[in-house]
């Protein structure tokens, strides 16, 4: 695992996952790995109910019934589509959902304007059908190919960034659960095995970029991920994904609880302002999730790492928030000066502390910017 970037999570958590299969005594659905009930542990947790000799730490921060709904789809003939906001976990979900059942999680489709037909069905070996001509062997799989012979799931990221020729093309492998490879003369079907499923994410700011179609659209069942709201959720989120970072880069760096609280609260505000601003130019560009909140911490806690004292302070944070956030100008520049001075400033005076130092990081991040 030092040598991958970035380990799936069915590297990441193997001996996890080798445990909770050697005590599985629940019954599995077609080819699966792990019964529901310990995919469903997997992903959230294990709780002193459940009678585990040892605890499962939760991967995913979120209402249990999504992950139950979406457990229960993949156990069905149906595709499950997660649908959401940039920075609700959706991709992460699906990862751990293909790596507790398949303990595969890398037969993914990226959807893009580029994407193609070929993505998902097949393509061929140039060279080797020149010197051989069109066969099986010559044959390069797509990884949803990949996912139905071999009985297993397969992701499709950005579903709605993909052209309707490409959704279309979802429509026969979810319904017929085959591809015809008119190419060839015997050989020329490839069935799905039991097991094999398709977990799709869409993101709803997408809407209008590519439609789905309603034949597309019965095909799956719809799960809407929301954002992040409650202020425990996202600190056990937030603080989940930290640790993994400092573990990452062996960094020793304490994240007060406090900051913590400032970046919440900064966040909470930003996003009701988002609420009830009256148009898009009164709003940031950023879809302020969870997700965005991490890369602000993130940052934080590198440049106090590589440039501070190592030590993450107040006025490192704010830097980072406004750095991030800041992606239009002066649109955006405008918006987070009006939150420093109208929402910031007054909270400083009234509760000083971490707010004091927050309040100047801001000022000069969004001078310099300005």
């Amino acid at each position: 695992m030092s040598d991958m970037l970035r380990a799936p999570a069915e590297v990441k958590y193997a001996e996890e996952l080798d445990w909770l299969e050697s005590v599985d005594t629940g019954p599995k659905p077609f080819s699966w790995r792990l019964s529901p009930k310990m995919v469903r542990l997997f992903v959230l947790g294990s709780e002193r109910a459940d009678g585990l000799d040892r605890e499962i730490a939760p991967k995913w921060f979120g209402d249990r019934s999504f992950v139950e709904r979406s457990i229960v789809t993949l156990a069905s003939d149906r595709g499950l589509l997660l649908i959401g906001d940039p920075g609700t976990g959706k991709s992460w979900l699906a990862e751990l959902l293909s790596a507790a059942i398949s303990r595969n999680s890398t037969l993914v489709v990226q959807g893009t304007a580029g994407t193609t037909e070929d993505h998902i069905k097949y393509s061929w070996n140039v060279s080797m059908v020149i010197a051989k001509g069109q066969s099986r062997a010559s044959m390069i799989p797509s990884p949803i190919m990949t996912a139905m012979e071999n009985g297993v799931i397969g992701r499709f990221e950005e579903l709605t960034r993909s052209t309707s020729d490409v959704q279309d093309a979802l429509i026969s492998i979810l319904s017929e659960k085959y591809v015809s490879i008119p190419e060839l003369d015997d050989d020329n079907i490839v069935f799905a095995k039991p097991g094999f499923s398709i977990i799709a994410t869409a993101n709803s700011r997408d809407r209008g970029v590519n439609d789905l179609s309603s034949a597309l659209k019965r095909r799956f069942n719809f799960i809407r991920i929301p954002v992040v709201t409650n202020k425990k959720s996202e600190a056990e989120i937030v603080r989940f994904r930290t640790e993994e970072l400092l573990r990452r880069h062996n960094i020793e760096l304490e994240v007060p609880p406090t900051l913590l609280d400032v970046l919440l609260q900064s966040f909470a505000d930003l996003r009701a302002a988002s609420a009830a601003a009256g148009s898009d130019d009164e709003r940031l560009e950023s879809a302020l999730s969870t997700a965005e909140q991490i890369g602000v911490l993130e940052d934080a806690i590198l440049h106090s790492n590589f440039f501070g004292a190592r030590t993450l302070t107040s006025a490192t944070l704010a830097s980072s928030l406004v750095g991030s956030l800041a992606r239009r100008s002066p649109e955006d520049l405008a918006i987070l000066n009006k939150y420093w001075h109208g929402v910031v400033e007054p909270r400083s005076k009234e509760h000083s502390g971490e707010w004091t130092g927050f309040l100047e990081g801001g000022r000069q991040a969004i001078a310099t910017l300005s």
